[in-house]
């Protein structure tokens, strides 16, 4: 079973907000699709209220999705709650928002549950809405950049390498300068989706030097903890030797570490990481709108660490204002606009045109039902 981010912050909602009110079935068609090339949709009169939670990973984005939005469609409210991963998928399968973002795509008993409240098999979206690498980071005095193979990563957060002069760090980077200092390493303390893709990503290319099955739960006693993101960003500031992972956004002036894909290294960039997620394999049998994939790791020139947020959300409604905004909301994320507004204020990877070209008729499906 995957997990996700349940970490808590504060329950900051963030709306975009107005007044029009929709009439009829046919309002959810009303909602602008994008324009020819991908740039932002044309202004729309939706004007209903929808509700969202999930990832902590996106609020930024979001923040930026909400602002954005409100400048198509000023007569629309939206909300988001921030509450992790996994309870944004929990109260999307029960019927309690209208969307929700995931770092993790639905589980085998997720799935059901979603296809029941969407109404059926066909009626459930995901897509990767929100892609970001997850840089391994370090603070080591006089020591800016390193490069590493999984199997080192693995063995530093296994803590069977445990000082920063190790023969196998010096001898994947010849002519750094590395002290004896003891290596700390930092995890999150909170179940997590970053911790759940850092960790398949070691499950996946370390081999035997991972032992650990992937989860949103630190498997690896000892080490330093902290709590979200923020927190284990901060530990890493704080400390001197430490190394921890975190979404790239968040890394400051800390040092970062460029990772051994085939024969070359690849330093952590957003358009990296794009590029795993567009040459990985959807995940089949899982429904007509569902673009959950198997991250390719192995991709050559492709940062394997990533972090795939995915939106959800339904081709149906019952409320005929809430299917339009839902459309018109999901068409600006989408978009060229949209995607730019949440790189500037995120740094994560602005999806592809061909991305955009795929996901576009889970969007155009979403209407009232009935």
């Amino acid at each position: 079973m995957r997990h996700g981010s349940r970490a808590r912050l504060a329950a900051v909602g963030v709306a975009a907000s107005g007044a029009l009110l929709l009439a009829g079935c046919g309002a959810a068609n009303e909602a602008a699709a994008p324009p020819a090339g991908g740039g932002a949709p044309a202004a729309t009169d939706v004007s209903g209220t929808i509700s969202g939670a999930g990832a902590t990973s996106q609020q930024a984005g979001m923040e930026a999705w909400i602002a954005g939005f409100s400048s198509v469609a000023p007569d629309a409210t939206v909300n988001y709650d921030p509450t992790g991963s996994g309870a944004g998928r929990t109260q999307f399968t029960a019927g309690a928002v209208q969307f929700a973002g995931s770092d993790a795509a639905l589980d085998e008993e997720e799935l059901p549950a979603a296809q029941q409240v969407c109404g059926g098999p066909d009626n459930v979206i995901q897509m990767p809405l929100y892609i970001s690498p997850i840089a391994v980071v370090f603070n080591l005095d006089g020591v800016d950049n390193l490069q590493l193979s999984a199997g080192t990563i693995a063995k530093i957060f296994n803590r069977q390498i445990t000082t920063w002069n190790d023969p196998t760090i010096a001898g994947e980077n010849p002519g750094a300068q590395l002290p004896a200092t003891p290596i700390t390493p930092v995890n999150r303390s909170d179940e997590s989706g970053t911790t759940e893709n850092f960790t398949e990503y070691l499950a996946e290319a370390a081999g035997a030097d991972w032992p650990h099955e992937p989860d949103g739960v630190w498997p690896v006693q000892g080490g330093e903890a902290a709590q979200g993101t923020s927190g284990v960003v901060g530990a890493i500031q704080g400390g001197q030797g430490t190394i921890g992972y975190a979404d790239l956004s968040q890394a400051g002036d800390l040092g970062t570490v460029d990772v051994l894909v085939g024969n070359a290294h690849v330093n952590p960039t957003p358009d990296a990481a794009a590029a795993v997620v567009e040459a990985s394999p959807r995940v089949e049998g899982q429904g007509r709108y569902n673009f959950a994939v198997e991250l390719k790791r192995d991709t050559p020139g492709a940062y394997p660490v990533v972090l795939v947020s995915y939106t959800l959300a339904c081709t149906q409604y019952s409320d005929p204002a809430q299917a339009g905004t839902v459309k018109a909301f999901l068409n600006y994320i989408a978009s060229e606009a949209g995607q730019t507004a949440a790189s500037e204020n995120a740094g994560n990877a602005p999806i592809s045109d061909s991305q955009r070209s795929t996901f576009q008729p889970a969007i155009d499906a979403i209407a009232a039902a009935g």
